[in-house]
């Protein structure tokens, strides 16, 4: 998932004539969803999203506050073509969620915004009609969001868990040889010291 995120001054959504949706200060958030994202996508999302600190606080100081704690608030426009692909210098979107399953999912995305923060502040556009977004960027500030990759095939999975158990062997074998050579060195160079098995039964130890 890849979001766009403009700390503005006031954002507008607009489909032909009428306006759907306005703001004053806060964020206007661009949001791609793409055909692999999951629920730990969209958690990760609405987290960064409402958490990033983009606003001074009371007394001036720069990147302190995000949009909750400043109490602004939140345009989310849906954005397939952040998930856009070049082929040349066509665009192609088929990593895209299709607009079926896209259109649930963002859904839920705002409802999750609305449950972790104040419901009449975060704003959407029109889901899939052709929107004008007029954006008065302050700063301006921009930032580029992407949520983290990770496998979603059980089967990728289970490759990975098993590297990881195999390079965790190895680890453990290597230390094991290591102790037996050095052991054995010790040995050559004193045979009467012990390995430290047993404890210290060198004869000189005092009673």
């Amino acid at each position: 998932m890849k979001a766009i995120i403009q700390r503005v001054t006031k954002a507008s959504v607009t489909v032909g004539e009428d306006q759907v949706s306005s703001i004053g200060r806060g964020i206007c958030v661009l949001l791609g969803i793409s055909v692999d994202d999951t629920q730990r996508d969209a958690e990760y999302m609405v987290r960064k999203i409402l958490n990033l600190r983009l606003f001074e606080d009371e007394n001036g100081r720069a990147w302190a506050k995000s949009v909750m704690e400043r109490e602004f608030e939140v345009l989310c426009v849906s954005q397939f073509t952040l998930q856009c692909i070049l082929k040349g210098n066509k665009p192609d979107f088929h990593s895209a969620m299709p607009a079926e399953l896209a259109q649930p999912f963002y859904n839920s995305i705002l409802e999750s915004m609305r449950s972790a923060y104040k419901p009449e502040l975060i704003k959407d556009g029109n889901f899939g009609a052709y929107m004008q977004v007029n954006i008065l960027n302050d700063g301006p500030v921009t930032v580029e969001l992407t949520s983290p990759a990770g496998p979603t095939d059980p089967k990728q999975l289970s490759k990975l868990e098993k590297q990881q158990l195999r390079k965790e062997k190895v680890r453990s074998k290597g230390h094991s040889e290591s102790a037996r050579e050095k052991a054995s060195l010790r040995s050559r160079q004193d045979p009467s010291a012990s390995s430290g098995a047993e404890g210290d039964v060198s004869s000189d130890r005092e009673p």
